[in-house]
């Protein structure tokens, strides 16, 4: 039989993975654009890298109300270097030619994966910056209600840092050269409206989460897990 201490462990390590798994793969499928209409009367095209991405704050979220502040700045630091190493590998990659008999030529890999780093450089710098902001915004909210009120710190602290988020990544996007300039409005439009509607739906799994947690450990509405 597992300890508290053990369990904790346990689930903090399951969430990180989650977490680090979905940032990597937001930065691999990102120049895939998509059409998406689900109220008729508004078009989104938006990339498929913004389809997991909103869901990582939702997990920094959860280690933050369940761990603590120090816990979720560790996670943001490790996906950080983790998406470094991903970045390094597929440069790699990219500069070993492909045989003859290779599925995948080398124009095909260059097609999907030739903007990973600037891509990517320009995403893990909006991301940091985004995420710290979640987090501080995230615990200040907690600390001035007392606990109270889930809904406020999830909801606010992630659509003021995914504001941030998506006007950084646009900004340094266009002036690299990867994107024009004349998508920058629709463009963070969509991404912004994107991620404030996945903010709003994954709002009932926080709470589901955040209850599950608190009374797996005890917890009351201020109280965090210090395992470590």
């Amino acid at each position: 039989m597992k300890s508290k201490k053990e369990q904790a462990e346990f689930y903090y390590l399951l969430l990180a993975g989650t977490f680090i798994a979905l940032l990597v793969t937001c930065n691999l499928i990102f120049q895939k654009f998509f059409v998406w209409e689900p109220f008729g009367w508004y078009r989104f095209e938006i990339s498929a890298g913004l389809i997991p991405y909103p869901l990582t704050f939702l997990v920094t979220d959860l280690i933050s109300e369940i761990y603590g502040k120090k816990r979720a700045n560790q996670v943001v630091k490790a996906g950080l270097v983790t998406t470094v190493i991903v970045m390094v590998v597929v440069m790699i990659s990219s500069s070993v030619p492909a045989t003859l008999w290779s599925p995948v030529n080398d124009a095909e890999f260059s097609k999907v994966f030739g903007l990973t780093g600037v891509a990517v450089t320009a995403s893990m710098l909006a991301y940091l910056f985004a995420q710290f902001v979640d987090i501080k915004v995230f615990h200040f909210l907690k600390n001035l209600t007392k606990g109270k009120h889930l809904w406020l710190r999830n909801n606010f602290s992630t659509i003021t840092s995914q504001f941030i988020d998506t006007n950084v990544v646009l900004l340094l996007l266009c002036s690299l050269g990867a994107i024009e300039w004349k998508l920058f409005g629709p463009l963070l439009l969509s991404g912004f409206l994107f991620k404030i509607i996945v903010a709003l739906l994954d709002t009932p799994l926080f709470y589901l989460f955040t209850y599950l947690f608190k009374k797996k450990f005890g917890l009351d509405d201020c109280q965090e897990i210090e395992f470590l």
